[in-house]
């Protein structure tokens, strides 16, 4: 499960974000690819954009599920 005390720094504010438990395995940009960048020289993906409507968070939502290393997570509203 992620936590916040791992948030990784390049994620943009918001509810999701992915913590240094990312194994840089590339499931979460291909389930949302347009909220999820890769830091090259670190080998995380980072959550580059929150979503802004209720379809754009059900992709967050599925790329939180796939996500093996359970390293994406949302902070409670």
């Amino acid at each position: 499960m992620a936590s916040e005390k791992r948030r990784l720094p390049m994620n943009v504010d918001g509810p999701f974000f992915v913590d240094s438990e990312c194994t840089d395995c590339e499931n979460c940009r291909g389930v949302a690819p347009d909220f999820f960048k890769r830091d090259e020289e670190h080998e995380v993906h980072y959550i580059c954009r929150q979503p802004s409507n209720e379809d754009e968070e059900e992709m967050m939502l599925q790329a939180l599920e796939f996500c093996p290393a359970e390293a994406i997570g949302r902070v409670a509203a």
